[in-house]
């Protein structure tokens, strides 16, 4: 009787570990996303009336887009391969390629259409190619555009939160491989868990900034660490949830 209740102990504590290792790598994802969202440059609605340096929309939404285009391309790669290097590295040069394009038009928005030049009132010379700014600042703003040192910290940004939303996916879709479905629907179960996690770290890192941001150069890029344990924390709690959920459904522990 003893080495039965032994053995049944030894067995949850192997499961247990078992169901450990995915959440750990989900809670990394998380963490890349908050970090992501401190990267991208969002001037809210400054922004949208040329007062503010950034994409005239909110954190949520924009970090949201660039990280559900990065899903949607992991997502069609991973169907057609198992290459996990490759899926990561595509969705995240997916998410990379939709924020750069939002930037480039914001961008042709502030100089051919309100007729601005891309300034920040932040820092007297752009840190990245040193031009002076600060004489291009309207007065009664915090500059206007999306200047290259905030392109250069967008493109970063977008990459890493396509790269934590596909790492998201990728697990929870391999998960979701000893289901007893379609590949199609499995990735479809995937795809709705990994944005739920995406928009909880969204969320996470966008009171954690409060308003605006411009990117790496902002003081406010400093908070990133309090965003990232938080997202690591609630990552890993919502995480482990999601991989209940696919193992009652009938998913298969594949690691």
């Amino acid at each position: 009787m003893i080495a039965t209740e032994i053995g049944y102990v030894y067995y949850l504590i192997d499961d247990f570990f078992e169901l450990l290792w995915p959440v750990i790598f989900i809670a990394a994802g998380g963490v890349l996303i908050s970090l992501s969202v401190h990267f991208i440059p969002v001037g809210g609605a400054p922004a949208a009336m040329a007062q503010a340096t950034g994409v005239g929309t909110g954190t949520t939404q924009l970090a949201a887009g660039a990280g559900l285009t990065g899903l949607l391309i992991a997502a069609a790669v991973s169907l057609q391969t198992h290459d996990f290097g490759l899926v990561l590295f595509l969705g995240a040069i997916g998410s990379t390629i939709m924020i750069a394009v939002v930037m480039l038009m914001a961008n042709t928005v502030y100089i051919y259409g309100v007729g601005c030049p891309p300034a920040s009132g932040k820092s007297a010379k752009d840190p990245i190619t040193k031009d002076r700014q600060d004489i291009y600042v309207s007065k009664g703003t915090e500059g206007h555009g999306i200047p290259t040192v905030c392109f250069i910290s967008g493109l970063i940004g977008g990459f890493l939160g396509g790269l934590g939303g596909s790492l998201i996916f990728e697990i929870l879709f391999t998960l979701c491989g000893g289901m007893l479905v379609l590949p199609v629907t499995a990735a479809s179960v995937a795809i709705m868990l990994s944005i739920a996690l995406f928009f909880i770290n969204a969320v996470i890192a966008s009171y954690n900034i409060s308003g605006t941001i411009e990117g790496f150069h902002d003081p406010k890029f400093k908070k990133w660490k309090k965003a990232a344990l938080v997202s690591a924390i609630m990552t890993f709690v919502f995480g482990f949830l999601c991989v209940l959920v696919i193992q009652f459904i009938g998913g298969g522990i594949w690691f």
